[in-house]
């Protein structure tokens, strides 16, 4: 015997969870029962839930009229009166507010060290180009809300007129086989063992993101998210042990998608709840690794970095076979991630790397410029000043909104015609102007990293925004 929303709202079930909460309990519990009986349940109920939230059938209801307070755990941390010394690189290129917000951080009481990367900007929380390592803790906004978002390159057999050549059928390509943005996906479905990771089971938000993951596996975001053939120069006596000169190379940045932004999200609100800071620090609240919230994150976020992943192997494969090419070499990095590191001898420590490249001894990196500049392929130093680390790009000049402010697409076109680089997609608001010069970026950090190649964009897709 079933029973109808309006007989519900009489009844005053007037909300819609109750009332669909209520349809599906009597459509799978009370097919024999009269439906007088079930409206004397169900007025009983709202008037009296706490006589039903033991009730195999019925407690769910009832716990939704009635729901059982939990005392949330927390504790109140003050910020030291002082922030410890970090090391800045370029410091001449980065803007006041993320060096206060750099500042911040180190007057966590959980932090041990830190250092700021030369393309460091303002960003949410910790630094864009920020590197802190804390105590046995992670704090998910100092990873950020594009966990595991990571530059990634192919290396191909072809010479690099190849570029010019097929041109055309690269364009069609990048049409075809890559998609960017929050709407549709591609048209064909992807397969990696990503999915079938056991990790996708072991809590209830990751069994929630599985289907997002299946569905937006090989595709990339919006922003600075770019999927772009173009040349590489490789140097003498490299680290890829490949005869130097020029080949024709795919690189790709972008991340886990919607998947990790919502990692983020939901583990960010638990760490405010138990973790209560200064309003100005709320943003660095952290999860200790030995709770249970802290465990999960950690499992969370290096499943949605090994996404991430997944995604660039997708889209180098796609195209490659798309257009015939034959991978010799892949290179890529993380940033946007949390490492447990050694940061002194016999020292551990949890290292976030917000918008920084990991740049341990002899590990090797990607450091983008512009769609109009080049980018580097690069071999760390291992310096521990820096926490091992290095920028991740050229870093904003200028916000978004400033940039959409302040230039044309025609002013755009026209650069890149000039530079002999095409964009499919794309807007204003990457303009090459709005990033600050790469070159003065890589040389305020040559104690860090070695230069092994140099990449110059072509092709470039983005998303249109």
């Amino acid at each position: 015997m079933g029973i109808q929303p309006k007989e519900l709202s009489k009844l005053g079930y007037t909300n819609n969870i109750a009332r669909s909460l209520a349809i599906s309990i009597v459509n799978k519990h009370c097919k024999h029962d009269s439906k007088d009986a079930i409206k004397t349940i169900l007025t009983d109920l709202l008037e009296y839930p706490e006589k039903y939230k033991n009730n195999e059938i019925w407690g769910k209801l009832a716990e939704h009229f009635s729901p059982t307070l939990i005392n949330k755990q927390f504790t109140v941390y003050n910020l030291r009166n002082e922030p410890l010394n970090y090391k800045t690189y370029g410091n001449k290129f980065i803007d006041s507010l993320a060096k206060q917000q750099m500042q911040l951080a180190m007057q966590l009481p959980v932090t041990i060290a830190g250092a700021l990367m030369p393309d460091a900007h303002a960003g949410y929380g910790l630094p864009i180009g920020g590197v802190l390592a804390v105590e046995n803790a992670v704090i998910p906004y100092a990873v950020g809300l594009d966990i595991g978002c990571r530059m990634h390159l192919t290396i191909f057999d072809a010479r690099t007129d190849f570029l010019k050549r097929y041109s055309h059928g690269i364009k069609e390509a990048l049409k075809s086989f890559t998609h960017f943005g929050m709407e549709g996906g591609l048209t064909f479905s992807q397969e990696h063992e990503i999915l079938d990771r056991a990790e996708f089971q072991s809590t209830a938000l990751l069994k929630v993101l599985h289907g997002k993951a299946v569905r937006q596996l090989g595709t990339s975001g919006g922003g600075n998210h770019f999927v772009e053939f173009g040349e590489l120069e490789l140097k003498e006596n490299n680290a890829l042990n490949l005869p130097s000169g020029d080949y024709v190379a795919l690189l790709s940045h972008s991340g886990s998608r919607g998947m990790g932004a919502a990692i983020a999200k939901h583990y960010s609100d638990i760490a405010r709840e138990v973790c209560k800071l200064p309003r100005e620090a709320q943003h660095f609240a952290w999860l200790n690794l030995d709770t249970e919230a802290g465990q999960e994150y950690w499992l969370s976020m290096n499943l949605a970095g090994d996404f991430a992943r997944a995604c660039h192997e997708r889209i180098s494969i796609n195209l490659g076979k798309a257009l015939g090419l034959k991978p010799i070499a892949n290179v890529s990095n993380h940033h946007n991630f949390a490492w447990r590191e050694e940061i002194a001898p016999g020292r551990y420590a949890i290292v976030h790397r917000k918008g920084a490249t990991p740049a341990g001894k002899n590990q090797l990196g990607l450091i983008p410029g512009s769609m109009a500049t080049p980018g580097y392929l690069v071999c760390g130093k291992g310096i521990d000043e820096s926490l091992n680390s290095a920028s991740h790009g050229a870093g904003r000049a200028m916000s978004r909104q400033k940039a959409k402010e302040q230039f044309t697409q025609s002013a755009l076109k026209k650069m890149l015609s000039q530079a002999g680089v095409t964009l499919l997609g794309g807007s204003v608001e990457e303009t090459p102007l709005a990033y600050k010069n790469i070159d003065r970026i890589m040389t305020a950090q040559e104690s860090l990293v070695d230069i092994h190649g140099k990449f110059m964009p072509k092709i470039v897709r983005m998303n249109k925004e």
